[in-house]
């Protein structure tokens, strides 16, 4: 395998420059960092992470901490993190365990402590245990992907936001029994922007003047939790609502597929709304709110990287768009199919 020495001698120039010319560290003209640049190709020379740490006192590792990533959200943050990383050279090292879990205390007060990156993108961090904060006393740059942050860099949708779009598309449509499914009463075990999706939905209640009649049904934040939630909810002609507001897409999928086994057509008798645009939202036909989780962990990748060339550097948020695509899990209420009508009768 080729070395920098070889790379220097068909380059016709010191090893120094030659390291400079394909590290970026230190001056080197445009004619020369592309004849260098040539040599290496030409030769199949990698630079090694170990000779890169040597010259720019950097370890080309950005570490990524988040709770898991076999949901649809955090897989393709992951995935735009890793793809941006890559094409910049770097590494990337993955921490994951599940929140109060041992696995997730050792993870911080060992792993993470050993501090073998050039800085942190946090993942879905809880406020609850102050991680975020536990992280921003190691000392490395830190981008906080979703709604919570303690002055970082961050990149997420605004999630308030979207949950009372969600709930006034409903209310635009004629709607005023609308129920809000996902996430845990108590907040305990609902992360920081399901909590915001909740409080948007009951804000446009409020609003509207509502506010007595917004109910959370709480589940799992997945599919299986939002079909076992909306089975129970819509079990009762008398009671059952008008409309669901989802707090995820897998949730407000899990409500549909409950509402075609009872037998309540969607969305003649239920209007459904979901935040997110999964994979499986267009064939669902599903009224949502977009995000890009991708566009998001590449964006946190470029915050991260502008914050180690300028430590001094201002701190942004930056919100990503969420545009409500409409599709036809949701309709105009109908007074004549309305699952409630004939209460009383």
């Amino acid at each position: 395998m080729a070395g920098i020495a070889d790379v220097a001698r068909s380059a016709g120039v010191s090893k120094s420059t030659a390291s400079r010319a394909l590290t970026g560290a230190g001056y080197v003209s445009d004619a020369t960092r592309a004849r260098v640049q040539d040599a290496a190709a030409a030769l199949g020379y990698v630079p090694t992470t170990s000779a890169v740490s040597l010259v720019t006192g950097r370890t080309q590792t950005i570490g990524v901490v988040m709770p898991t990533f076999d949901r649809w959200f955090f897989a393709h943050v992951l995935e735009g993190i890793q793809d941006a990383l890559l094409e910049r050279r770097y590494d990337l090292a993955l921490y994951s365990a599940p929140p109060e879990s041992d696995a997730r205390r050792e993870m911080f007060e060992h792993f993470l402590a050993r501090k073998r990156f050039d800085g942190l993108i946090a993942v879905g961090i809880e406020p609850s245990a102050h991680e975020l904060e536990r992280l921003v006393e190691f000392g490395k740059p830190v981008v906080s992907v979703g709604g919570y942050d303690v002055g970082t860099n961050a990149v997420s949708i605004d999630d308030r936001a979207a949950g009372r779009i969600a709930t006034d598309h409903l209310l635009g449509l004629g709607h005023r029994s609308i129920t809000f499914v996902g996430g845990d009463p108590d907040g305990r075990r609902t992360s920081y922007g399901d909590q915001q999706r909740l409080d948007g939905y009951l804000t446009a209640m409020r609003d509207a003047g509502l506010e007595a009649s917004a109910v959370h049904v709480s589940s799992e934040v997945s599919m299986p939790g939002g079909y076992g939630a909306a089975v129970e909810l819509l079990g009762d002609r008398r009671t059952r609502p008008t409309a669901i507001v989802g707090v995820c897409d897998e949730v407000a999928v899990g409500a549909i597929i409950a509402a075609r086994r009872l037998g309540i057509r969607v969305p003649d008798q239920l209007s459904v709304v979901g935040i997110d645009d999964h994979a499986y939202a267009e064939m669902f036909s599903l009224t949502t709110l977009q995000q890009k989780p991708h566009q998001q962990g590449r964006a946190a990748v470029q915050l991260l990287l502008w914050q180690l060339d300028d430590p001094d550097a201002p701190t942004h948020r930056i919100y990503e768009a969420s545009p409500l695509l409409v599709r036809s899990s949701t309709a105009a209420i109908d007074d004549a199919a309305s699952a409630i009508v004939g209460v009383g009768r």
